[in-house]
């Protein structure tokens, strides 16, 4: 997982005239997540994002409406080729393979800290909150629902379940243990969820 770590010797990006619109909006995502996991959101600014970037603070605000919305998209950019949900048509595989690349990214990098700080900041922003779920756990779920759902009409789990609730399960088990430290948050903690509950999916 290091190459989610922001490398510090990285020199700022600088302005280099004219570049096309997806080439700024990319490098933009890619300096506010690189930003985020480096300073957390203490340390998150439009100003610093647009200075990493060679971008303007207009241009940013052109495209996103706020501060968190601006997180919340630049840590889905970092982390959405380490979270990518694979169809390998075995849906036992797939969810096993997502949820200990999850366990491992927050458990193992600066990501757990920083969505953990996000969703605490959440509950008193409301701004922030529908970010949180517009940017970043609508999108993530929508992926887990599909892969179930696929899973259903190729007949590896029942047709009467519900793809929302077996996502709550699951995530929201290493979700608990990320943010209420009770017990630790382990890959065989990951596979034992898939296991236990893939049970009473069949």
């Amino acid at each position: 997982m290091a190459q989610l770590t922001p490398d510090a010797n990285t020199p700022p990006r600088r302005g280099r005239g004219r570049r096309p619109a997806d080439q700024v909006r990319a490098e933009i995502l890619t300096a506010a997540g690189d930003l985020l996991l480096a300073e957390g959101m203490a340390g998150f600014t439009i100003e610093k994002v647009a200075a990493q970037a060679g971008a303007s603070r207009m241009t940013i605000y052109k495209w996103w409406p706020s501060k968190g919305a601006l997180a919340l998209d630049g840590y889905f950019t970092v982390v959405a080729p380490t979270l990518a949900f694979t169809d390998t048509a075995d849906i036992v595989a797939d969810l096993t393979n997502q949820l200990v690349a999850f366990v491992h990214l927050v458990r193992d990098t600066p990501a757990g800290r920083v969505i953990a700080h996000l969703i605490a900041q959440a509950q008193t922003d409301p701004e922030l909150a529908d970010a949180y779920r517009q940017r970043y756990s609508g999108p993530r779920r929508a992926l887990a629902v599909e892969a179930l759902t696929r899973a259903m009409a190729r007949g590896q789990l029942r047709a009467d379940i519900d793809p929302e609730s077996v996502v709550d399960q699951l995530w929201g088990a290493c979700y608990h243990r990320l943010l209420v430290p009770d017990l630790p948050l382990t890959e065989d903690f990951a596979r034992t969820l898939v296991d236990n509950l893939v049970r009473g999916l069949r």
